[in-house]
This record gives C-alpha cells, sequence and structure tokens, in this order.
C-alpha cells in the first residue's frame, strides 16, 4: 500500500537539511531504484523553486510499504529528523486516485 509521509521543519533547520541531505537523498534513491518512491520533494518555504536562505517548511515523500508500522518504522529512521531538520512526521495510508 502507499503511505504519505510529511516531515515538518523546525524553525532555522536549513544548515541542518542541507548536511544531511545526501544521506536523505540516498534512502529516497532505494526506495526508488527498488520500485516503492512514488514521489519525494520539499515544500519551498516561500512561492519560489529555490527558495535561498528562506529554505523549507518540510517535505512529502509517497511510497510503497508493506504496513504502516514499516512507514513509520522507516520515517523513524530518516537523516532529516535524526538531524533535527523536522520536528514532526506524520505518517498515513495513502490511496492514489488520480492519475
Amino acid at each position: 500500500m502507499l503511505y504519505t509521509i510529511v516531515g515538518e521543519d523546525a524553525a532555522g533547520s536549513l544548515e541542518k537539511r542541507l548536511q544531511a541531505r545526501p544521506e536523505h537523498l540516498a534512502r529516497l534513491q532505494a526506495l526508488k531504484d527498488q520500485g516503492r518512491l512514488l514521489l519525494a520533494g520539499p515544500n519551498p518555504a516561500i512561492d519560489c523553486d529555490d527558495p535561498g536562505p528562506q529554505g523549507f517548511s518540510g517535505s512529502l515523500i509517497v511510497a510503497e510499504f508493506d504496513s504502516l508500522g514499516e512507514a513509520r518504522q522507516w520515517a523513524d529512521q530518516d537523516p532529516y529528523l535524526k538531524a533535527g531538520v523536522y520536528q514532526s512526521v506524520t505518517v498515513k495510508p495513502f490511496k492514489k486516485v488520480l492519475p
């Protein structure tokens, strides 16, 4: 089943995000290589593709896992969470309808 993983960034966490990014992306690439990643990306803090020093307000991941527990376990190991980038993470089942 698909699950959404929504991370909400802590205030002032851009430097931590940049430092943890390579490890974060490597985990996402592993999901992609397994054919389990539907989409992933950050939420710019301002209405702009490159928010510069304004940074990001969070991230969205939609991926396939065997269970909600497995999705939560995967999310709990995210380098952004470990580095203090995310102040909270929400994991929910997701049913893709369109496209």
